[in-house]
């Protein structure tokens, strides 16, 4: 028989995926013999393809268990965690007190017959932050220089923000609704990392932290919004319209319980979001950096001038800002990340893109400061671009290094933190000090 008709004849067991699987699992599994044997690193095989490697090392791993190699791999294969688990008694209760006050606090509304809206607008913050400050303080020995500055903070914010004068159509106050929540958020930054604003890592470790929040609030959220819908709907089976009901003494309360009972997940159940927020980075990056690229053409063709529509220059600096935000979380989740190097050059490209379009925002400001006067707005949005443009460049330089291998992560990571005090004290200025400055106008 030539070769042609032998090629024919096995042509389906070929071409078969469940056999072509058979053929490369006795690949690998011959692979991690002869790399046991000779002493070589598994690390390689084992990225190639996780699951296949798995099953191929747990059916040979009878054959070289008196390998230590082998030992551990076989331990790292088959660990079990521990799951999603609230580890103590005291744990539990302590999650339940801190949910009821968080739901207290988005009940005031309720409880005094205040109109939502206005409520929510100046305390929103206060739902979310100081309770994650208890949180956090918690675990922390206690200390007065630890708890005085948060509490302070936290008391003189409340008493402000609810005794603005003239707050109905005033900037500064709308100005010092946005930043209070910014300024509250770098209060609970400098609670994780225990006052101690010179340990860089412990700044990279909160920035980790806010960005596995988000992954496991969103995850909760669906969660909450699914078994929402599945319980309005039962009801209204049976006749029952409780829509208003419910949203108004069960959801809230569900709502406001979100951030602590997502923050305990995430600290004391790591294995839930370690292994998801690098590849959401990995995922949005190149996405981040195609839609900026396709942004920055399509601005040249855009009906609206930046210049001159004081609306598109506000929208256009919300989204710079966010683009600053995927780019910090990215930075310090592809440290943790394999293909390293890729994202890096992504990050790098969309700093600069970045750079570019705040460059365009900051003389829009300028131009609308010469042209049209100073105001409250003009110089909140001047202080926050310059510094989003200052650490940007101080990022992209650092990437760059990086790239060229002049640099560890480290640097990186170091830029990134540099800038977080800065934010919460350019809040505080915001929240606080323009309000004095322009007569609470």
């Amino acid at each position: 028989m030539n070769r042609k008709n032998i090629i024919k004849k096995h042509l389906p067991f070929y071409f078969n995926p469940i056999n072509t699987r058979l053929m490369k699992l006795d690949l690998i599994k011959e692979e991690i013999i002869k790399h046991i044997n000779a002493g070589n690193s598994l690390e390689a095989l084992y990225r190639k393809d996780t699951n296949l490697f798995q099953r191929a090392f747990n059916d040979v791993y009878q054959d070289i268990k008196g390998s230590e190699t082998a030992m551990v791999w076989h331990e790292r294969l088959n660990f079990k965690g521990e799951g999603i688990s609230i580890r103590k008694k005291d744990d539990f209760i302590f999650i339940s007190l801190l949910s009821i006050v968080s739901g207290i606090i988005a009940n005031v509304p309720n409880f005094f017959s205040l109109i939502p809206d206005d409520f929510f607008q100046k305390n929103i913050g206060f739902v979310v932050f100081p309770i994650l400050m208890v949180f956090f303080l918690r675990k922390q020995p206690f200390s007065i220089k630890n708890i005085l500055f948060p509490v302070i903070s936290i008391l003189l914010s409340a008493l402000f923000i609810n005794l603005f004068p003239n707050s109905i159509a005033s900037d500064t106050f709308i100005l010092a609704c946005i930043h209070l929540p910014i300024f509250l958020w770098a209060v609970l930054g400098y609670v994780f990392i225990e006052g101690d604003l010179s340990f860089y890592q412990m700044k990279i470790d909160f920035l980790r932290y806010n960005g596995n929040l988000v992954v496991m609030t969103a995850i909760l959220l669906l969660s909450g919004a699914l078994f929402s819908g599945i319980t309005i709907g039962l009801f209204s089976l049976i006749g029952f319209d409780i829509i208003e009901f419910y949203m108004e003494h069960i959801a809230i309360w569900g709502l406001a319980a979100i951030p602590v009972v997502a923050s305990y997940l995430v600290q004391h159940n790591p294995q839930l979001v370690n292994n998801i927020s690098p590849v959401i980075a990995r995922i949005f990056t190149p996405i981040v950096f195609i839609t900026l690229l396709v942004f920055s053409s399509a601005m040249m063709f855009a009906k609206e001038n930046i210049y001159h529509d004081r609306n598109f220059l506000i929208i256009f600096n919300a989204l710079l800002l966010g683009v600053m935000a995927i780019i910090l979380f990215s930075a310090t989740e592809t440290s943790r990340s394999i293909d390293k190097k890729i994202n890096y050059l992504f990050l790098f490209g969309i700093s600069m893109l970045t750079i570019v379009l705040n460059g365009i925002a900051l003389s829009a400001i300028l131009f609308r400061l010469t042209e049209f006067g100073i105001t409250p707005n003009r110089v909140a949005v001047l202080g926050t671009n310059l510094l989003v443009f200052i650490n940007l460049l101080l990022v992209a330089h650092k990437l760059f290094l990086v790239i060229k291998g002049r640099a560890d992560v480290q640097k990186v990571e170091h830029a990134i933190t540099l800038f977080i005090p800065l934010f919460g004290i350019w809040a505080a200025f915001v929240t606080f000090i323009l309000p004095l400055l322009f007569c609470f106008k």
